[in-house]
């Protein structure tokens, strides 16, 4: 199961981001939230495996707030821009959705970010001695 927060100042966008979370079974929503320094608190309280985040926010862009993170989870930026592409795949998101974001789209970008997952769990496992 990985632990997921949805950052998106607009609440339609959470709202349907919610709704294909909950149909994902591999996918638990940890929490939502309107703004990048809302999600910087609640990284700091629980676990977060992998993060929904919108580009253009106020205040603090996703873009912005994947930079400022020391320990990053895996991320897909969610947005109705397409050319912000190139500088989310240099910082390694597992995908980039542009809005208005279909579901068979979104289960693409959450299966490849499971198989990266689950191949760094992997990676983490300690090797019995032989």
């Amino acid at each position: 199961m990985m632990r997921c927060l949805i950052i998106d100042d607009e609440p339609l966008a959470i709202e349907l981001l919610e709704d294909f979370v909950s149909k994902t079974p591999f996918l638990e929503l940890a929490s939502s939230c309107s703004n990048a320094i809302e999600a910087t608190s609640i990284l700091k309280k629980m676990k977060i495996d992998l993060i929904f985040t919108d580009i253009e926010m106020p205040d603090f862009s996703g873009i912005e707030f994947v930079k400022s993170l020391d320990e990053k989870p895996l991320f897909i930026f969610t947005t109705a821009y397409s050319h912000y592409a190139v500088e989310g795949f240099n910082l390694n998101a597992v995908d980039y959705l542009v809005k208005p974001i279909p579901f068979h789209r979104f289960l693409t970008a959450v299966n490849r970010a499971q198989e990266i997952y689950l191949l760094k769990k992997e990676d983490t496992k300690p090797n019995p001695v032989k």
